[in-house]
């Protein structure tokens, strides 16, 4: 069959028409015609060791370089183990295409037919992670197929599209010419003319305007309408942990991301007018809904099913970029002259400043001066415009809202929640920008994880070290599931089942042949520094017991 094309070769074909460059996956029985395919093809592909790390590696790469990741899976088992990660990128709104292999067609329905990785209905396990899901049975639709989820994955809301193909459509010869080109164009998602002028109308009246930024306002890009906007109405700007880097950090009007403070809460509760960009105002935004806004909410986001679903309010379903561009066009339109907002007689600007003075005064006032070093020492190491990529750990708990991205991108697992997402995201992340052209220093990340997420993918060490990925991974271990020990210590007393015995992780690392260190926390800063100069993948241990700072959303 050497000189025959099939169905996989038109897999690879469209793919490439498309702009695809690199692949993340692991090769299985049923999806061999993918793997035969491009090897006649120009894909890279980077082979992971867990199916669920595929899916972080390719949610990773699409966040770091703005492409599709495209995610190659086995049938079954391998199919149902990146579900996890796929989540994560669900939720957050990353353009996926996800391409599954399936069992023979004559084994599809046939519950008794007894076939290696056999599913009653494998799509459908993907229903509740992905936009939506397409089995194709004829080699002839793959090419449209495939150009209609790619369309859908960047098409806002954006996220994984799943595509499954069976091993006989993959294998078998074809007639189908090869693919010339593929064309996918985002839809058009812009806002209802009449609410945007609605909008209008509530900020042109409003003393008190102020806008929540979240994860939206990055996917649809809309950090420079943002800015316009924010500096147009003199309205303070608080960015989500989704949402961390879309409004400049020192600006005079920005609240940072400290939104699980109640000073914060304060703030937007009494906000005459609130914008609310791509976020749902849910658990972590809401500060564990202790939120009771007395004005109005104007709510922007590409997800209809988001809208007022925690608050009422005006609903605006549009891309957000789209959205803001509109609004602040008919800001400019509606005039009005210059804004004097007033904060019960503050300046915002005033308000802003006293506001980030009250958070830094009541952390002071807590024993967490070791965390708040840390914290800064790993900023003042990473450069300005690194990427970084955050586990569900205490370090990330704390750069949810401590963490100035700069120039770079700030990236953590915040939309599902689950353990494992910081090294492998990182770790696709890195390809990526090697990808688009970066070299050397300007296509290194960092990923921070504790000692349990880590235990999560520290196989793909071996990933990192196959393709020299420049990734250096900061392991902040503490021995055990370090949050869920507070949460249980608070709640009960003591914790219970959050120990761990772990590895010694600089051998470990060293014995997949990467280098390792380990240093007191006082030297993280210097140990990250000398990381982010070498060659390859490297790892940074750091065995210390972090504190988070007291929640605010419990006191009265």
């Amino acid at each position: 069959m050497t000189d025959l094309r099939n169905g996989g070769d038109l897999v690879v074909e469209t793919l490439e028409a498309l702009g695809a460059k690199t692949v993340f996956g692991i090769p299985g029985q049923h999806a061999l015609g993918l793997f035969d395919a491009m090897g006649r093809g120009s894909l890279k592909f980077v082979s992971s060791r867990v199916e669920n790390n595929s899916a972080f590696a390719a949610d990773g790469y699409s966040r770091a370089t703005g492409e599709v990741g495209v995610l190659f899976l086995s049938t079954g088992p391998g199919a149902l183990t990146s579900l996890a990660g796929l989540q994560e990128a669900y939720a957050t709104g990353v353009p996926m295409v996800v391409v599954a292999s399936q069992i023979p067609l004559e084994g599809l329905g046939a519950r008794r037919k007894g076939m290696l990785h056999q599913l009653d209905d494998q799509k459908a396990s993907a229903a509740n992670v992905t936009k939506s899901q397409r089995l194709i049975q004829h080699a002839s639709g793959i090419p449209s197929a495939i150009q209609d989820a790619w369309t859908e994955a960047i098409s806002s809301p954006q996220g994984p599209v799943w595509i499954e193909i069976p091993q006989n459509v993959l294998l078998d010869p074809i007639m189908v010419p090869p693919v010339e080109d593929a064309l996918a164009e985002a839809a058009d998602n812009p806002p209802r003319v009449e609410l945007v002028r609605e909008a209008v109308k509530w900020l042109s009246a409003a003393e008190r305007p102020a806008i929540i930024a979240g994860g939206g306002t990055r996917r649809g890009r809309a950090e420079k309408s943002l800015l316009s906007i924010a500096e147009k109405l003199r309205a303070p700007v608080i960015c989500t942990p989704g949402g961390n880097g879309a409004f400049p950090w020192n600006h005079e009007l920005s609240l940072q991301s400290w939104i699980e403070d109640r000073y914060m809460t304060d703030v937007l509760e009494d906000a005459d007018v609130l914008i609310v960009i791509g976020s749902s105002l849910g658990e972590v935004t809401s500060n564990y809904f202790t939120f009771e806004p007395r004005g109005r909410i104007i709510q922007i986001d590409a997800e209809p099913r988001v809208l007022e679903s925690n608050r009422p309010g005006l609903g605006i379903r549009a891309d957000a970029g789209q959205a803001l561009t509109a609004l602040d066009e008919a800001l400019v339109a509606a005039g009005s002259g210059e804004r004097r907002p007033n904060w019960h007689g503050a300046t915002p600007e005033e308000l802003v400043r006293e506001s980030l003075a009250k958070v830094r005064a009541r952390l002071e006032s807590q024993d967490i001066g070791k965390e708040l070093k840390f914290m800064a020492d790993i900023r003042e190491a990473v450069p300005a415009d690194m990427q970084t990529f955050w586990d569900m750990t205490i370090s990330a708990y704390w750069a949810w809202s401590c963490w100035d991205a700069r120039e770079g991108q700030f990236h953590s697992a915040q939309g599902a929640g689950g353990l494992g997402f910081g090294f492998p995201a990182a770790v696709g992340g890195a390809v990526g920008l090697e990808t688009v052209g970066k070299t050397g220093a300007s296509a290194r990340v960092l990923a921070v994880s504790g000692d349990g997420s880590a235990m999560y993918s520290i196989s793909e060490l071996a990933t990192a070290r196959q393709h020299n990925v420049p990734v250096t991974w900061l392991i902040v271990d503490d021995g055990g599931y370090g949050i869920l020990r507070e949460y249980m210590v608070g709640a009960f007393g003591k914790a219970t089942a959050t120990e761990l015995a772990r590895p010694d992780f600089v051998k470990l690392a060293e014995a997949f042949g990467v280098p390792a260190t380990r240093v007191a926390p006082e030297k993280v800063g210097d140990a990250l520094r000398a990381g982010f100069a070498a060659d390859g993948p490297n790892v940074v241990v750091v065995e210390t017991l972090l504190k988070m700072f007291a929640p605010t959303h419990l006191t009265p």
